[in-house]
């Protein structure tokens, strides 16, 4: 089917263009698409669009503006397909004052200014408390700060469970087709760019099971349905093989986690043949076995020894989903969000090559988010969302989580961020 891409709510936040016409020459391009990187290229920027990817050669377009990127590596800015956007303010002191309604939104735009500053242009929230999320994208629209660009998807949709009483403000529970079906109408009347369903149960809940189907079939059938009937493109939290299954069956477009596929190779090649894309989250299972650098007594035990098996198991898929041709999308799914270096150097650590991990993070990611006609590649017609790094991310992906070597960050052709915007030389 189609998906009507150009009313997204989140297309529609986008700031205004300001008139400019660069000529960003001598960079090392990779491009998004998988292709390999090439030396010597040069891309035209004009009004916020990529005009022209021609050679260092061909000379200064006419009425443009010269950057030279002096060999730095010229790439699509990067996007991650599975965030939770939002932000706990610290802990108070006794005795401190108490914290007003409003501040936790204020760390909710720092984080997201800081998150464009590492190079992320593009977010995909796949589930956040409350309003928050839609403030932010609010907020920017109309310039009170910049961040990367927001899709969302309102509240998930699941079954009466006990994640709704963990995840307070997070989901819309509802219960039969039709319950389900008005759940997905209300997400997309909120502003919703896509719609999340719980398929299983979260493992990180220990009174959820994963293992059998969280939604009924006709429940799942319902929501798929009806935001593809609208246009709109269904995400679905899929832990335990059951719901995986169904969901994989029913037809929706993006399997989130998916860590036990590796045990069925059917299903692999189902998703491989309808073009559905993994997103295996693997920063989510590091953090519950206490892998990343949180304390492993922040989980109860039994989360936390599951969460070690989980990571066995998603090992295992990512490789055999690899391999099965599964069209793979990065999705840091921790926090902070955002850390798109940390799930790629993750993701090359348990099988795909650094190539494949930043394809995952660009081209993969934006065809995830059903939003690959206007961002993900460096391509002419696509929106100048470009990130310059200095160094090369191919021979070593962990320059990406380092400050100082992101360069230079532009969303929609216009200079938002990086460190050449931040030194008093070698400004672009």
């Amino acid at each position: 089917m189609t998906f009507v891409s150009s009313r997204l709510a989140a297309l529609l936040a986008e700031p205004a263009r300001r008139p400019r016409r660069w000529w960003l020459t001598n960079a090392t391009l990779f491009d998004g698409t998988g292709a390999p990187p090439r030396t010597g290229a040069g891309v035209l920027i004009e009004d916020g669009v990529i005009v022209r990817v021609g050679r260092r050669g061909d000379g200064v377009p006419a009425g443009a503006e010269a950057v030279d990127l002096a060999g730095r590596t010229l790439m699509p800015g990067l996007v991650d397909a599975h965030a939770h956007v939002y932000a706990e303010p610290p802990a108070l002191a006794d005795g401190a004052e108490p914290g007003l309604p409003g501040v936790t939104a204020h760390f909710v735009a720092a984080r997201l200014r800081e998150t464009l500053r590492m190079g992320v242009t593009t977010l995909r929230d796949v589930g956040s408390y409350g309003d928050e999320v839609m403030v932010a994208r609010q907020a920017m629209r109309y310039g009170a700060f910049a961040g990367p660009r927001l899709l969302t998807c309102g509240r998930i949709v699941s079954a009466t469970s006990p994640g709704g009483r963990f995840f307070d403000g997070m989901y819309r529970e509802a219960d039969g087709p039709d319950d389900v079906r008005k759940a997905v109408r209300e997400q997309l009347r909120r502003g919703a760019d896509f719609v999340k369903v719980m398929s299983t149960g979260a493992r990180s809940v220990e009174l959820e099971d994963p293992v059998p189907a969280q939604l009924t079939r006709a429940e799942l059938a319902a929501a798929v349905d009806e935001a593809h009937r609208l246009g709109y493109r269904v995400a679905a939290h899929a832990e335990g093989l059951a719901g995986t299954e169904l969901a994989i069956e029913l037809g929706v477009d993006t399997v989130e986690h998916g860590m036990y596929l590796g045990q069925r190779p059917d299903l692999l090649d189902a998703m491989a043949a309808a073009g559905q894309v993994l997103v295996p989250t693997l920063s989510c299972f590091y953090g519950v076995a206490g892998l990343d650098q949180e304390r492993s007594d922040r989980w109860t035990p039994p989360l936390t020894e599951l969460a070690h098996r989980n990571l066995d198991e998603a090992d295992r898929t990512l490789k055999a989903a690899s391999a099965a041709g599964v069209p793979i999308a990065l999705g840091h799914d921790w926090q902070p969000f955002g850390d798109v270096g940390l799930e790629l150097q993750r993701m090359v650590h348990h099988g795909l090559t650094a190539p494949e991990a930043l394809t995952a993070a660009t081209g993969m990611a934006a065809r995830a988010l059903g939003i690959d006609r206007q961002v993900g590649t460096v391509r002419p017609g696509k929106y100048a969302d470009l990130l310059v790094v200095d160094g090369d991310p191919v021979a070593d992906p962990a320059i990406l989580r380092d400050r100082a070597r992101v360069w230079l960050v532009l969303r929609l052709g216009e200079p938002v961020a990086g460190s050449a915007l931040e030194s008093s030389c070698d400004q672009p």
